[in-house]
């Protein structure tokens, strides 16, 4: 593992870990409720989408192009899901501490990754899009999908896991193109 890997693993474990260190009652991830579950997903989505247009502005790799597409397509659509079902059930998203961590986080992720130019940027954000999705999936399959009630909310979650988990795999392809 390089340098660079350990840096975007580190900041998404440092979010992840923050919030495990809270975790009582009202910072626990597998309390939120159904559409705070849903809001923390829709911003991390959102999140992924920010890194891929990024990448899209600074990397020339065609590899990171071709995974940066791929996770703007799979990202707004499950986000479009995710808004139809939340219209249909007459719910309206959630902000929590969760959402709001993930945001605050990207941000400084974002900030590092804009500096970089080349084959730099191109590892970092392959480091970092394998991290994060290791992460938010993790946190999706153990924390949300066994707490979410309502089975069309647990049904998408389930539906956009198996995505992200392709994701995940075909970040791993990018990290080890782009010399991790």
């Amino acid at each position: 593992m390089t340098l660079k890997f350990l840096i975007a693993s580190a900041a998404l474990a440092g979010t992840l870990a923050a919030v495990q260190a809270t975790a009582g009652e009202a910072h626990d991830p597998a309390k939120l409720s159904d559409v705070e579950m849903a809001h923390a997903a829709y911003t991390a989505d959102n999140i992924d989408i920010r890194y891929a247009h990024l990448a899209l502005a600074i990397s020339t790799d065609p590899a990171v192009h071709e995974f940066a597409r791929t996770m703007i397509r799979d990202h707004e659509a499950v986000n479009a899901q995710a808004l139809g079902l939340l219209e249909k059930l007459g719910a309206q998203p959630k902000d929590n501490f969760l959402s709001q961590k993930l945001d605050a986080d990207a941000a400084k992720i974002i900030d590092e990754m804009s500096r970089l130019r080349g084959a730099e940027f191109d590892a970092y954000y392959a480091a970092n899009e394998l991290a994060y999705h290791k992460a938010v999936n993790g946190l999706v399959e153990h924390s949300f999908i066994p707490n979410i009630n309502h089975p069309e909310v647990k049904a998408l979650f389930e539906a956009g896991l198996r995505i992200f988990k392709i994701h995940e795999d075909h970040a791993q392809m990018v990290v080890e193109a782009t010399g991790q």
